[in-house]
């Protein structure tokens, strides 16, 4: 039976308050409680991985009814190895180091008293994603690892899956100390919820939107706290006047092909037109080995003929996540900039060049979140920047940008330590 909506506002407002009481004892949890309290919630997971599991079929099997994608339901699909995975990659979450503590900065005042930077937990957490059930447990041990207490949202589509892995890592960290209702789930999907979660500023210090852009843009609308956003992945590439053909083709194939599906992965390639005639057939040629259908401007067209479609204008800020690539002649790096600026997402743009003044003109001048010089976008992520796990890729400028992870779930504290000093004398 349905929930009234007076009724899902009264458990999520419940929720968030218990979610404060426990932020409270995570903050001044020391970094090897935490430590092993992780490594009990890979322990729990692992204990109950039978009961993940069948709540996992349950998810596959009303998505089958459903009819989802053979893509949605390998997302969606949990076995053994990847559950174990998930397990690992607590333990290791466990061993990076913990953000909270860290001294950013620290002066004298001249009445002589300490002044310290300090970097703090945020306090609760909302997250709210869709499909994945994996996000259930990297956001909850992130926050965890950083001293904060989270209340997640799953999608429908991972319902059961979701229950039961969020069960599996609070009855496990409790056995080491996690405080209760340290990580909870929101146990329906009906819409209200997500409603109620944007408009708790009493218990919500931030919200984080992980999924489509109509997820996005509901949360940014109705949300009383800061948000954190991970807009369209619109990646692109540009091929320099001065590049190395045989980088430009790897890294364009490389970005587009290695995992299309993805935010970081290319979608539209920007080729200086200097060496479009020479360099477009070469590229064209790998393309057609990995199945990517082009859609050209009308330069583009002139130079490749029927091995390209015709762009429309909708094309150059289309984040496909498949096999197609929209390819554009510019006639400089100005151009290119320009275009990126225009019709981008600020995530993650790449100059192929062996110029090096003319990257520097680009890494400072394009408004992405991960500006690139001669490698594939497909680096765009926390894992490869040494972060261990990531929460998501903030397409933002404030609080976090980029990849996001440990050191992006906290904020800091001023600490002033004296010896009676008075403002008076």
């Amino acid at each position: 039976m349905a929930l009234t909506t007076e009724e899902v506002t009264t458990q999520v407002l419940e929720m968030g308050k218990k979610a404060r009481a426990a932020a409270l004892e995570l903050a001044v949890l020391g970094a090897e409680k935490k430590n092993e309290i992780l490594r009990a919630m890979a322990a729990g997971l692992r204990a109950q991985a039978s009961e993940v599991l069948a709540a996992n079929a349950l998810d596959i099997a009303a998505g089958e009814e459903r009819e989802l994608s053979s893509a949605m339901l390998d997302r969606l699909r949990l076995d053994e190895t990847r559950l174990e995975a998930v397990a690992a990659g607590i333990e290791k979450v466990a061993t990076l180091n913990d953000p909270v503590g860290e001294q950013l900065a620290q002066w004298q005042h001249p009445k002589g008293f300490s002044i310290e930077q300090i970097r703090v937990p945020i306090g609760v957490i909302g997250i709210i994603y869709e499909s994945r059930p994996n996000v259930t447990s990297d956001a909850a041990v992130l926050c965890l690892k950083s001293g904060n207490a989270t209340i997640l949202r799953g999608g429908s589509e991972a319902i059961h899956s979701n229950r039961a892995i969020a069960k599996a890592l609070q009855e496990g960290g409790e056995a080491a100390g996690l405080p209760a209702n340290a990580i909870q789930l929101i146990p329906f999907t009906d819409r209200e919820s997500v409603k109620v979660m944007a408009g708790m500023d009493q218990y919500l210090d931030l919200i984080i939107p992980r999924g489509g852009k109509g997820l996005i843009e509901t949360v940014v609308s109705l949300a009383r706290m800061p948000v954190i956003k991970h807009y369209d992945g619109i990646c692109h590439v540009y091929i320099a006047k001065k590049a190395d053909f045989a980088k430009g083709i790897d890294i364009a194939v490389d970005s587009k092909t290695q995992k299309p599906s993805v935010c970081n992965a290319l979608e539209t390639l920007l080729v200086n037109e200097s060496i479009a005639a020479e360099f477009l057939p070469q590229l064209a040629e790998a393309m057609e080995e990995k199945k990517v259908e082009l859609r050209g401007d009308e330069k583009t067209q002139q130079i490749l003929g029927d091995r390209v479609k015709a762009a429309s204008e909708e094309d150059w800020s289309m984040e496909y996540l498949d096999y197609i690539l929209a390819v554009k002649v510019v006639a400089s790096v100005e151009e290119a900039m320009a275009h990126i600026n225009q019709y981008g997402s600020k995530h993650s743009d790449c100059i192929v060049t062996e110029d090096n003044a003319e990257a520097e003109k680009f890494l400072r001048g394009v408004d992405s979140a991960c500006a690139f010089h001669n490698l594939s976008t497909r680096f765009s992520d926390g894992e490869e920047f040494g972060f261990g796990a990531e929460i998501g890729i903030s397409t933002d400028k404030l609080h976090a940008r980029g990849p996001m992870a440990l050191r992006e779930l906290t904020s800091y504290q001023y600490r002033l330590r004296g010896e009676g000093q008075i403002k008076a004398r």
